[in-house]
């Protein structure tokens, strides 16, 4: 069977079969869903009746949504046609980035958009936002604090430090001081969310009801570099956007396997070290200990601070002490990484040089023959999009998306 570009012969026999809910088409037209969205925006009256001409408008942007530009012009073209001004509108990013070719592809209307990368170190840059529940003194970015209107475009997706990322974990812990950031790492886990909002979510949840009213664009992606849903509205639509995530990527195994196959499913040009991490994750919560997972994946990546520090430990566990000892802002990836390494087997079909490979924790493969020599006798899922799939053990299925019916698929 194909499995990413590479062809394997698995047979059937050996596969576990997958449960999941039904799938959403993908959009044929994501830049009008986006304008529809902003106009009939769940639980808020369309975004235009919340905005004055004078108003500043702050934009935090999701730099990994794939064609940023598909998203993000007919949000700019919604704010104009509201008498916003060009210049009274900030691109927030969270991350200070290198090469943004995406501006260049903007209307030559918003070419000279200002763009700010937010900076948790830079004092004058943050503004005290309130005091939590749990006492905690909060400060944040002081151009979105200061925004008369705060627009959230983000990818809605699985975290290790907020189980749900986007929405309002884009906001916190992103746009917070370095303090916070650095705390926060220590809470990264790999559990599989539920039910129950994790803890950092709640702190983001409360977090954003203290701003006041930013107003959120959730986008569910689908496979490769597809979209399914895009929706709009206050932070009561979060839960909507949650639901959809689920619907979308969770789906569910009767029993552990002996060999995952994980498979990158973004553009090898857009994949990072995040997604080879993220496709891990996913495959070690469905492998049985000692087992063996094979990511498949197109890209060379450039492993960041923490990637390095995986290189320079001996072990999964003396790279997790570097991470705690150190704090590299990209940490979450290489968490995920070293824990993989401590429950599995580790292999890597990619670009990457075999001593980057090696130095690891995984061993590298180069074909097809070799993937297969390492099913053996034992059992192997594939999850294809490993990077933004929920995968867990569930031998006694509990129905769930009430707004469809629940369907049973194999692989």
């Amino acid at each position: 069977m194909p499995v990413g570009k590479m062809d394997l012969d698995l047979p059937a026999a050996k596969l576990l079969p997958i449960r999941r809910g039904p799938i959403a088409p993908a959009l044929t037209d994501v830049s009008a869903a986006v304008s529809h969205a902003l106009e009939h925006a769940l639980d808020f009256p369309a975004l235009r009746r919340a905005l004055t001409p004078d108003d500043h408008v702050a934009i935090l942007v999701d730099e990994t949504l794939p064609d940023l530009p598909q998203f993000l012009t007919p949000l700019l073209e919604y704010l104009l046609a509201a008498h916003i001004t060009p210049d009274a509108v900030t691109l927030l990013c969270p991350q200070p980035h290198n090469n943004r070719a995406w501006l260049d592809r903007l209307p030559p209307d918003f070419l000279h958009v200002k763009v700010e990368d937010h900076d948790p170190h830079n004092r004058k840059k943050l503004s005290y936002l309130a005091t939590t529940k749990q006492g905690r003194r909060v400060y944040l970015n002081r151009t979105a604090i200061d925004a008369d209107q705060l627009v959230v475009l983000s990818r809605r997706g699985y975290d290790p430090l907020l189980g749900r990322g986007g929405a309002e974990g884009a906001i916190y812990p992103a746009l917070s001081d370095g303090e916070a950031r650095t705390a926060s790492l220590g809470k990264l886990s790999m559990t599989a969310p539920g039910a129950s909002a994790w803890p950092m979510y709640q702190e983001a949840a409360e977090i954003t009801w203290l701003m006041g009213a930013p107003f959120f664009v959730q986008v569910i992606a689908g496979a490769g570099e597809e979209t399914t849903h895009v929706l709009a509205g206050p932070a009561a639509s979060s839960a909507e956007g949650r639901r959809l995530l689920d619907a979308r990527w969770r789906v569910e195994v009767d029993e552990p396997a002996d060999v995952v196959i994980a498979e990158v499913g973004a553009e090898a040009q857009r994949q990072t070290f995040a997604d080879l991490a993220a496709a891990l994750a996913c495959a070690s919560r469905v492998v049985k200990p000692g087992g063996r997972i094979v990511v498949l994946s197109d890209a060379w990546p450039d492993l960041g601070d923490a990637g390095q520090l995986l290189r320079q430990a001996n072990t999964p566990d003396a790279a997790l002490a570097l991470l705690r000892e150190r704090h590299p802002a990209d940490a979450a990836a290489a968490f995920q990484w070293a824990q993989a390494a401590r429950r599995a087997q580790l292999y890597l079909v990619s670009r990457l040089p075999v001593e980057t490979v090696e130095e690891s924790f995984a061993a590298p493969l180069e074909h097809a023959g070799q993937v297969e020599h390492l099913l053996g006798a034992g059992r192997c899922l594939c999850l294809p999009d490993a990077e933004k799939t929920l995968a867990v053990v569930n031998p006694t299925p509990i129905p769930r998306d009430p707004g469809g019916t629940r369907t049973t698929s194999a692989g």
